[in-house]
């Protein structure tokens, strides 16, 4: 896991980094209706209302971006990718970074990663997370179906896939398995993901595997508090993984 050192000195330069325009209260505001737009209902328009305002951009970068990178880092943990030395990684949609860095940093930062977006606004937090966490990262602005993916390299795809509608999905499937190292992550909310046994029976068929997780992580008091003034409880993470490793 990331360690807590790193950890923290990252999230107080992110709350010095977001809290110069907004207050904790309006952050909170902005966390709570991120919450019940992009977590609870999931409607169609959910992908594009959820970073609409300063305040939602703030919540997602101060609450969401930090869950991921602790998820993230507990998968790769978890699934011994240590084991699995890249030198490149392609985080594809990767929104503001953290899960490209999260498993950069535990493979000791040797991968690049490349993250890759639509969103400029994403794409230029994932360039400041990159250098705050001291990955060596870059971002491009791309389509996650068409990019190109090293032949050789990693593949990330966290909390991405459920946004794309069913046509779309089945055409990154095919990417990917197309592919020699792939790690997808989403969370465990079968209600709002119904294709997932699809892809985790093929990701097994293709020689891989498919897990759910759950732990208890150290955060930081300031994520802690935000967490609970926004009436929401994250002492337990969970979230399920795909992984394909080379040679499959």
């Amino acid at each position: 896991m990331i360690s807590e050192e790193l950890f923290d000195k990252w999230y107080t330069a992110l709350e010095e980094r977001h809290l110069r325009t907004l207050t904790f209260q309006e952050v909170r505001h902005a966390l709570q209706a991120l919450s019940s737009l992009y977590v609870e209902r999931r409607d169609p328009s959910s992908a594009r209302k959820a970073l609409d305002t300063a305040g939602k951009r703030a919540a997602f970068s101060l609450f969401y971006a930090p869950l991921h990178l602790l998820q993230i880092s507990h998968v790769i943990e978890q699934l011994n990718l240590r084991n699995f030395r890249i030198k490149v990684l392609t985080d594809l949609g990767c929104g503001t970074g953290t899960g490209g860095a999260a498993w950069s940093l535990e493979l000791g930062g040797s991968p690049r990663v490349t993250g890759v977006d639509l969103n400029p606004w994403v794409l230029e937090e994932a360039r400041w997370n990159y250098h705050s966490l001291a990955v060596k990262g870059e971002t491009r602005k791309g389509d996650l179906l068409t990019f190109p993916l090293s032949a050789t390299g990693g593949t990330l795809l966290a909390f991405t896939a459920n946004e794309l509608d069913e046509p779309s999905r089945e055409r990154l499937l095919r990417r990917l398995l197309q592919q020699r190292v792939v790690l997808v992550v989403e969370p465990i909310a079968r209600r709002v993901a119904p294709w997932w046994d699809g892809w985790a029976d093929v990701f097994e068929s293709q020689g891989g595997r498919a897990d759910e997780w759950s732990f208890s992580p150290t955060m930081p008091e300031r994520l802690r508090l935000l967490d609970k003034a926004a009436g929401l409880d994250h002492r337990e993470l969970k979230c399920r993984s795909l992984w394909l490793p080379p040679g499959t």
